[in-house]
């Protein structure tokens, strides 16, 4: 190796003075192959630094950028393997925080013990919905089924995304003041000074709703709420534990045991891939705790 390049590996890598995280990048091949190596090294120690840094680096990002780039000639098709491998083998040998993890656990534990107890109250149980990106709107569906709002034939995500897109297209008024613009109030396609979203940005917002798996929130459940004129409860672990959406607006929450509400469960720490939502059956329904699977 040579002296310069010696020399920067071993700042990179010395723990008395750690250094900023870099830029993602793949300019310099020759200090991430160096890194690489380090991670053969029978010294656990050097292992672990060597994965900090490159965990530093935001591999997946460099590997993302190159692949979208205009230039896919077989160099930039490598480096993108190269930094999602390197991404990989560093994950797995980064160190390991002991506490972190132990309070990740108890949040785990916390989450599903406050949601467990508030079901226990209703009389339901969860119904587990695939963690496909589809999520809220696979958990109304299997409730408007149940509820006996669609036929079961048309109870899948696809016929309620598109009836959540729609309602907020056909409603810019209700939902344009909750829904900034991507890119701040500077860009163009920002409503003037408001950094809202302007009407091209509102309807590809729209059409992502619909035609993708884009992950639903809030103004989604609002608008189902609405388009099928059911009361839609999400069960939580927070305060409140119960968040009620009225098609009818206002702030009465209603009757929280009602028999005609669709009930769905929200959850930020019980799955690994993040924000997540199940569907909340009767209990003694014959698919109570079997694992859901919709298909468009």
């Amino acid at each position: 190796m040579a002296g310069s390049k010696r020399k920067k590996l071993k700042k990179i890598l010395s723990p008395t003075s750690p250094p900023p995280p870099p830029e993602p990048t793949m300019n310099d091949e020759d200090l991430m192959e160096d890194l690489m190596a380090q991670l053969d090294s029978k010294d656990k120690t050097v292992q672990e630094e060597s994965a900090t840094v490159l965990n530093e680096m935001q591999l997946n990002q460099v590997a993302d950028q190159i692949e979208k780039s205009k230039k896919q000639d077989s160099k930039s098709r490598h480096q993108a393997r190269q930094a999602r491998k390197a991404a990989a083998l560093a994950e797995k040998l980064a160190p390991v925080d002991a506490a972190a993890d132990a309070r990740v656990q108890k949040e785990i534990e916390d989450e599903e013990n406050a949601i467990q107890a508030t079901c226990n109250d209703l009389g339901v149980a969860m119904f587990e919905i695939n963690p496909d990106g589809h999520c809220l709107f696979s958990a109304v569906a299997d409730q408007l089924s149940i509820l006996g709002i669609l036929p079961a034939i048309s109870a899948n995500y696809a016929v309620v995304r598109a009836a959540a897109a729609d309602y907020i297209y056909t409603h810019p008024d209700d939902f344009l003041p909750f829904l900034p613009s991507i890119g701040g109030e500077d860009t163009l396609a920002a409503t003037a000074n408001t950094g809202l979203m302007g009407p091209a940005e509102f309807a590809h917002y729209c059409n992502t709703i619909k035609s993708t798996a884009a992950w639903g929130g809030e103004p989604e459940i609002l608008a189902l709420s609405r388009a099928y004129s059911v009361p839609i409860h999400v069960i939580q672990h927070g305060t409140p534990p119960i968040v009620v959406h009225n098609p009818l607006g206002g702030p009465n929450v209603g009757d929280l045991k009602a028999k005609n509400v669709v009930r769905i469960s929200y959850h930020r720490r019980m799955y690994g891939l993040g924000e997540h939502y199940n569907s909340l059956r009767p209990k003694g329904g014959l698919a109570s705790g079997i694992k859901a699977i919709f298909n468009p």
